[in-house]
């Protein structure tokens, strides 16, 4: 008597998943050789006669810039996406692109360093006037809108103090008002939250952080549907901030464990988070994922992780630049979100560029240090942390 075979049953995903989307949508297909990974396309000069796309660097309509671009539009849910040179070109090419001269811009008061210092110093010299917000409410964000108003602009979680801005109240207010949202969703990553869903227009990276995650590219990414990503398109082709194919191809390689390694970093962040939160050597804990965190409602809606960045500071015990420095394991450092943990001080890096009496009002104070965990053994990472406070207690 004959066994019957198993009936096997292939259910087909309606969507893909996180890691095949990291893994393999956007690979340029190797047609010579059938190689596993994408090729890299080098050339600056493509053929123009008998040919359905006329390739150009600079239009970012190369092989490889066009398989980055679709893998971040489908990590992002958007239409369609742009690799830049810097998350920094990436910011000001879009911005831009939405404004004029005799335009008003309003952006959330907690900002990136260098996205402030791009509005305070320039956007004058273009006639172009802004308001920072004095908070992250409603109201605080309605009471800056003017009738000359074309765009609102947020950074959720917010560098380094890690704010939460409610997406879905700036999307209400940009769709009463008819402006265009922006985001910047670097510190969340499109593995913890995607803004495009929320009902935002545009969606900004710099892609020198998780996206690249091993501190070795420099990058920008804009994502948003095909009518924005076609203006940003235009100011963006005459401005050159392209990105080149070799590191491009690099960030495509990068992105195929994006989801793995913003998981452990998570992991990892929440652990630290609450690891200091209960020592005595530091005064404050700012991380979304604690309970404690002001805005760690808002945070549970909109997010599906809480991140890998959190910020402290350190009590009066502890002198932060000898802290920094018995540091063995994380290291000192400028940026974030590579697999290796970092720590920096505000005041001295990402925000130097802000008058000190702005960087109060924020509160990024000289002992406030903050913290990119990596993808370590939680272990090593309490155990480097815990002998340093050790080695500087004054």
């Amino acid at each position: 008597m004959s066994q019957q075979e198993p009936e096997i049953k292939v259910i087909m995903a309606k969507k893909k998943g996180l890691n095949t989307i990291c893994t393999h949508t956007g690979e340029v297909e190797d047609t010579n050789y059938k190689g596993a990974v994408s090729p890299l396309y080098i050339s600056t000069s493509y053929a123009y006669e008998n040919v359905d796309i006329k390739r150009y660097p600079r239009y970012f309509n190369t092989p490889n810039q066009e398989g980055v671009c679709k893998k971040l539009a489908a990590l992002e849910q958007t239409d369609d996406a742009l690799i830049f040179g810097s998350g920094m070109a990436a910011i000001s090419t879009s911005l831009l692109a939405f404004l004029r001269s005799g335009d008003h811009i309003v952006l959330q008061q907690s900002l990136y360093g260098g996205t402030y210092n791009l509005v305070a110093e320039f956007f004058d010299n273009y006639h172009i006037s802004y308001s920072f917000t004095k908070g992250l409410t409603k109201e605080n964000f309605e009471s800056e809108i003017q009738e000359n108003t074309k765009v609102i602009y947020i950074e959720t979680p917010s560098n380094p103090l890690l704010a939460v801005t409610d997406i879905e109240m700036v999307v209400a207010l940009a769709k009463k008002y008819n402006v265009v949202s922006v985001i910047d969703n670097t510190f969340a990553s499109p593995v913890n939250q995607q803004p495009f869903i929320l009902g935002i227009d545009v969606v900004l990276h710099s892609a020198t952080k998780y996206l690249g995650g091993h501190s070795d590219i420099l990058a920008g990414a804009v994502c948003a549907n095909k009518e924005h990503i076609e203006k940003i398109f235009h100011v963006g082709k005459n401005l050159g901030g392209n990105l080149s194919d070799y590191t491009v191809w690099l960030l495509e390689r990068s992105m195929k464990t994006l989801g793995i390694r913003v998981k452990a970093q998570n992991e990892n962040a929440m652990l630290l988070a609450n690891y200091l939160n209960e020592h005595k050597m530091v005064d404050h804990v700012y991380y979304p994922g604690l309970t404690t965190h002001p805005d760690h409602e808002i945070a549970k809606k909109q997010m599906k992780g809480f991140g890998g960045m959190l910020s402290f500071e350190l009590n009066t015990d502890i002198d932060s630049v000898a802290f920094s420095e018995q540091l063995q394991l994380i290291k000192p450092s400028m940026s974030l979100a590579g697999v290796e943990s970092t720590i920096l001080s505000p005041a001295k890096t990402s925000h130097a560029l802000l008058p000190e009496e702005e960087r109060q009002k924020q509160g990024i104070v000289s002992n406030l240090l903050r913290l990119s965990a990596g993808i370590e053994d939680i272990e090593d990472l309490i155990a480097d942390i815990e002998q340093a406070f050790k080695n500087t207690i004054k």
